[in-house]
């Protein structure tokens, strides 16, 4: 008969291997082919790892990705908690303000890409002809580097920000209500509850957050594919963009597979915080 540490094990087991196969043959065949031992097109050995050192193009998309990152998981951070604080009162009608404010989130970042690449375009798009019926001339935001990542930042912020906005709602309502009841009868103002009793409260839920979004954005593709598709030249361009382009358009399949390789790096790193927190909550 099985003990009940051995039918757990047995329960856990296919979901074990799903993730092997579906997860961990891909990292191994990605690490085979950024030294090219199995299949593929590019340089043997540490060719590949030497090249990522030398390349101008990866140094500055790995510049992209970071501050493309911290500047969208603060924006989500703050617009998320906004958003959570406002929709957590108790006011008529809340579940639908929430089904509303859900919306961005459900959206396929590529389809929200091809949808923002319309509303920024030169000729038709939205925002050209409110500026236009305003007195002002057309902006090109896709034409200058700085103007294109901006726009970039900004609907990936309106698009993500829910994902944030969820997490830091849940908290909020895991927060024992006594608190905010003793808070009251003190007389303790609503910034002071707000900043002694809200936010040490949400500190766990906080870190969540950034760390998982922090992921999300490390590895998006979609928006940015659909918006500018990485240009003008790369200055939009993050490291999923990098990939994809040298594997499927270069095909140097060792180049792209050791840039994967880095990528995934970075996002282990960042999880590292994650795992050390669950594991320490379970035990």
């Amino acid at each position: 008969m099985f003990n009940h540490r051995s039918l757990g094990y047995a329960f856990v087991a296919p979901g074990i291997v799903l993730l092997i196969v579906i997860l961990g043959f891909p990292a191994l065949a990605s690490l085979l082919q950024s030294f090219n031992l199995w299949g593929g097109s590019g340089t043997p050995g540490i060719g590949a790892y030497q090249k990522l050192l030398l390349d101008p193009e990866f140094r500055q998309t790995l510049l992209n990705t970071a501050l493309f990152v911290v500047v969208v998981v603060a924006a989500h951070v703050v617009l998320g908690l906004s958003v959570a604080l406002l929709l957590n009162l108790d006011v008529p009608g809340r579940w639908l303000f929430r089904v509303i404010a859900i919306l961005p989130w459900t959206m396929p970042d590529i389809i929200g890409g091809l949808i923002f690449r319309f509303i920024f375009d030169t000729l038709a798009g939205g925002v050209n002809a409110v500026l236009a019926l305003a007195g002002y001339a057309p902006v090109d935001w896709f034409g200058a580097p700085g103007q294109a990542f901006g726009t970039v930042i900004f609907a990936e912020v309106w698009r993500g920000y829910p994902y944030v906005m969820l997490i830091l709602l849940a908290g909020l309502q895991a927060i024992p209500r006594d608190q905010y009841e003793a808070a009251e009868i003190d007389g303790v103002g609503k910034w002071k509850t707000f900043l002694h009793i809200t936010l040490p409260n949400l500190k766990p839920m906080l870190a969540i957050a950034i760390i998982l979004d922090a992921i999300w954005e490390c590895r998006l593709f979609g928006m940015i594919y659909g918006m500018t598709g990485g240009g003008p030249g790369y200055a939009t361009q993050n490291l999923s963009l990098l990939v994809y382009k040298n594997y499927f358009q270069f095909f140097d399949t060792a180049y792209a597979s050791s840039i994967a390789v880095v990528l995934a790096a970075l996002l282990l790193v960042l999880a590292i915080p994650y795992v050390r927190m669950t594991l320490k909550e379970e035990s």
